[in-house]
């Protein structure tokens, strides 16, 4: 069947959507982002985001300003047929023309959901190896994986005894098996830089992630959105 893709910006409810029916975080990041959506034959499949991220220094081993990089923070989409690393690639177009002074995209694939990656593989991104294993990942609270900078975005401090007094008394910590780190850089520069930092891509393991139409990627009307600068 032809397939016609259209890639465009995405209102933050498209968004909103997306992230709570079509990725496994059954979330939309906090902050400012940049929404680029996907539609096929006039459908709406999903979207791709961009933002801030919830590390503040993530750009530093880079030697990048905090104005000068974005993480990728979604890639949400339901059944599709194009290849994911289409609409990312046509993404990542968007996003240099919205924020034109951004060098680099950061992303990260998450080792917990047994991610590898594939996708970034797919698109020719740097692995800069695997980081954070055993660090604190999350909050279970009530339940849920609360991410300790949502706590701290109701005026609560991230730390377990703060959760427990104001949110949930059984809460608990949830330590991360890590993260495998992807770049894309922006200009050839920065390319440059980066190529002593780069690793052999690591391999599958059983995974929902893949370059084929899936159900989630697992790693994110139309209204302009605001630019990351």
């Amino acid at each position: 069947m032809p397939v016609d893709l259209k890639i465009d910006w995405a209102s933050h409810k498209a968004a909103k959507f997306a992230c709570e029916n079509w990725h496994y975080s059954k979330s939309i990041p906090v902050g400012k982002l940049v929404k680029v959506g996907a539609w096929e034959n006039g459908k709406f499949i999903g979207v791709v985001l961009f933002g801030r991220g919830a590390n503040n220094n993530m750009l530093k081993p880079f030697g990048l300003k905090a104005d000068e990089g974005c993480e990728l923070v979604r890639i949400a989409l339901t059944s599709h047929y194009s290849p994911v690393s289409k609409i990312l690639s046509i993404a990542l177009k968007f996003l240099r023309k919205q924020s034109p002074k951004l060098k680099l995209v950061v992303s990260y694939s998450d080792c917990d959901q047994d991610h590898h990656g594939g996708i970034y593989q797919a698109t020719n991104w740097i692995y800069d190896g695997k980081h954070n294993t055993g660090s604190m990942g999350a909050f279970i609270i009530k339940g849920k994986k609360t991410h300790p900078k949502s706590v701290h975005s109701m005026g609560i401090k991230q730390n377990i005894d703060a959760v427990r007094k104001h949110l949930d008394p059984n809460a608990t910590v949830f330590y991360t098996k890590g993260k495998h780190r992807y770049l894309m850089p922006l200009n050839k520069k920065i390319a440059k830089q980066l190529q002593c930092r780069m690793q052999p891509y690591p391999k599958r393991v059983e995974s929902v992630e893949s370059d084929t139409p899936a159900i989630q990627a697992g790693e994110g009307g139309a209204t302009p959105t605001s630019t990351l600068q």
